[in-house]
């Protein structure tokens, strides 16, 4: 005997096999659950990298220098190429707050001057740097062979080569000015990059998950930049970041020698030379110190913040 069920008992039963089965409309969205994730990953690299309070201190500092780069020209006293002659080396105080130079320039103005050309030389600097030496330090770990060979052979001869030298022969080449120091620092900067990379691209090109990816048609470009580079750009990026430090100081000395900027440039190695020629002069020690402490500052605090990024980003210190 066939018997007609509850409609009632029926409903309560489809109820409750959506409430278990959920629909395609209860499913949670694939871009929602990637945001969450890289939201979590995000701040997971936050918390290591505030456990580093010289990190986070640095972080500040290079947040303030680069603020007050950017607003240089509004909140300098004075232009940094006015000339006084008749207020030459003045001590620091009154109108002018570190003095002024041996051609009567504000030496607070050229400071601020000296700080952008450093931020915007460095990062540039950077920049170049890794982008060069990335991409030539993964063909050479990927391809191997013949491109390894050729591209690590020139490496091997830049870093052989004193920087500092070929830095003012690559300016001499090309002309003085602030991109001709950009490009020599980059030229000299890459090999560095580029053997860090190729070391990694050795170490996980021959990984399970390259390997699968492989197996399933993936093309040589496809698993060098969405499988292999994330896991290797880490060491890349903290020793690039660590540069901008090493490209402040090169352009300074390259300045203090008379080659990159021009002459009359408000350039901390500039300063420095020229504070030097009034050491015997007592009382005009701030000429070269102030310069001296830019320098010194700003070198220190992108190497700590570059500390903080290796401790946030490594995974063996998690």
């Amino acid at each position: 005997m066939t018997t007609t069920p509850d409609p009632a008992t029926a409903a309560q039963a489809v109820f409750v096999e959506s409430a278990d089965h959920p629909g395609p409309d209860d499913m949670p969205e694939p871009d929602a659950q990637t945001k969450k994730k890289s939201h979590g990953q995000f701040a997971d690299m936050w918390r290591r990298f505030r456990r580093n309070k010289l990190a986070l201190t640095g972080l500040v500092v290079v947040v303030i220098l680069i603020v007050l780069a950017l607003l240089q020209p509004l909140i300098s006293p004075y232009d940094p190429y006015d000339q006084n002659l008749m207020n030459t080396l003045a001590s620091p105080g009154g109108d002018h707050l570190m003095g002024t130079d041996a051609l009567g320039r504000d030496l607070f103005s050229g400071l601020l001057y000296g700080l952008r050309l450093a931020l915007l030389v460095g990062l540039l600097t950077m920049l170049g740097s890794m982008i060069l030496g990335v991409a030539l330090g993964a063909l050479a770990g990927y391809r191997g062979r013949f491109a390894d060979g050729i591209i690590m052979r020139t490496t091997d001869i830049f870093l052989a080569f004193p920087f500092l030298i070929g830095a003012i022969l690559v300016v001499r080449t090309f002309g003085t000015g602030v991109f001709q120091v950009i490009v020599a620092l980059v030229i000299l900067g890459w090999p560095t990059a580029a053997r860090l990379m190729r070391g990694q691209i050795l170490a996980l090109r021959e990984s399970e998950y390259v390997e699968a990816a492989r197996s399933i048609g993936a093309s040589d470009w496809r698993i060098v930049v969405r499988h292999i580079m994330p896991n290797a750009i880490q060491p890349v990026f903290i020793y690039s970041f660590t540069s901008i430090g090493v490209a402040v100081v090169a352009m300074a000395s390259l300045a203090y020698l008379g080659v990159g900027v021009p002459p009359d440039t408000p350039e901390w190695g500039r300063m420095i030379n020229m504070g030097i020629e009034q050491v015997q002069v007592a009382g005009k020690d701030f000429l070269w110190m102030f310069p001296s402490a830019a320098i010194c500052l700003t070198t220190l605090v992108f190497a700590f913040v570059a500390d903080g990024l290796r401790d946030s980003l490594d995974p063996k210190l998690r």
